[in-house]
């Protein structure tokens, strides 16, 4: 499909292959889950005969542990995509405009428009940079961290700067943190602020995307106003019960960060070394590559004859000659490599869990 028309499209695309048979690098989500969770699902399926509790109170102190706030604070979401819908239809109305990061997640211009409003796009890496003036007329700004497809971050104290020049503005500032849990970085729900917003999404980190589960985190007026308006029952049981088991599971996390920043130094240095890829600074589960000479269709199509999916980044703006790659495990990873054409030798494992 041309880019350009999936850009112009009424639909976002997005990684993610269906097929079982293909090794998908497409899609951002962790090769693991924690031990444990089939047990806890069969449990919560059983629970599932029933209506949630619309309290959510066992998931909600699970996700304020997480991301270090009051657990009033949290409003259950069934992914982060629904937090980041709920935020723009609170904060946003016909006429308005609302800065969007790009190259960048194509579902918040989408949101916008859906909204009746218009997106104003400013390179991801300006946006905290913007001074006041540049907000006056802004209803919402939004700010992704790490950036998806690029996977570098926002310095917290950069990120803090700016959500005050939001504030003076009358900015709404939602914080799309869905890629921060595979880092040690602090979330922004620890600013604590009134006019701050911040979207988690649980199942990339732990393997599970078709749960959906996630959340917001606001505070004062604004936090009331998005837990009014969310719709009833809001996660399903088995994805509340999911959620917050996996949320507490301290080594897995520890050992997911350990493994995705050993293997993505090692598909970097691979992929720039030997491949010639331009590969982008990155802190999250995947790679940006530009691909330079080569077309970037016989990359991906080389690739699929090869049994491995490997994202189309063309389809975020600006992007017309790169490819992205999740991290996996280390020997999914090498899998990638050969695909793309790199020789992969015997080596010592040194990626952690596989």
């Amino acid at each position: 499909m041309d880019p350009e028309s999936i850009r112009a499209g009424n639909r976002v695309y997005h990684g993610g292959d269906p097929d079982p048979e293909i090794l998908d690098f497409s899609a951002n989500t962790n090769p693991l889950t924690p031990a444990g969770v089939d047990d806890v699902y069969a449990d919560a399926l059983e629970a599932a005969r029933r209506y949630p509790d619309d309290d959510y109170a066992d998931f909600r102190a699970a996700a304020a542990a997480f991301v270090d706030c009051d657990p009033d604070r949290v409003i259950p979401t069934p992914g982060g995509l629904a937090a980041i819908r709920l935020a723009m239809e609170l904060e946003l109305e016909p006429g308005d405009e609302a800065l969007v990061p790009y190259p960048s997640f194509g579902e918040y211009a989408r949101e916008v428009r859906l909204q009746g409003a218009t997106p104003r796009f400013v390179r991801y890496d300006d946006c905290c940079d913007l001074r006041q003036a540049a907000l006056e007329n802004c209803s919402l700004a939004v700010v992704c961290t790490p950036n998806n497809p690029t996977g570098d971050m926002v310095d917290p104290d950069d990120l803090a700067a700016f959500a005050a020049r939001c504030a003076e503005a009358g900015t709404t500032l939602l914080v799309d943190e869905a890629f921060l849990g595979f880092t040690e970085r602090p979330s922004a729900a620890t600013l604590d602020w009134e006019n701050v917003i911040v979207a988690r999404s649980l199942t990339k980190l732990f393997g599970l995307p078709g749960l959906r589960a996630g959340f917001a985190v606001a505070t004062g007026e604004r936090r009331d106003a998005l837990e009014t308006a969310r719709r009833a029952w809001s996660l399903g049981t088995p994805a509340a019960r999911v959620g917050a088991y996996c949320l507490r599971q301290d080594e897995f996390i520890r050992a997911t960060r350990s493994r995705v920043a050993s293997e993505r130094a090692r598909l970097r240095e691979t992929l720039d070394a030997e491949l010639g890829f331009d590969v982008c600074d990155s802190d999250a589960p995947y790679l940006l590559c530009d691909v330079g000479g080569r077309d970037v269709e016989d990359v991906l199509a080389s690739a699929r004859e090869r049994g491995v999916a490997v994202r189309d980044a063309r389809t975020f703006r600006t992007l017309e000659s790169h490819v992205r790659v999740a991290i996996k495990d280390r020997d999914s990873n090498d899998r990638l490599l050969a695909a793309l054409g790199a020789s992969v030798g015997d080596t010592d494992d040194g990626g952690g869990p596989s």
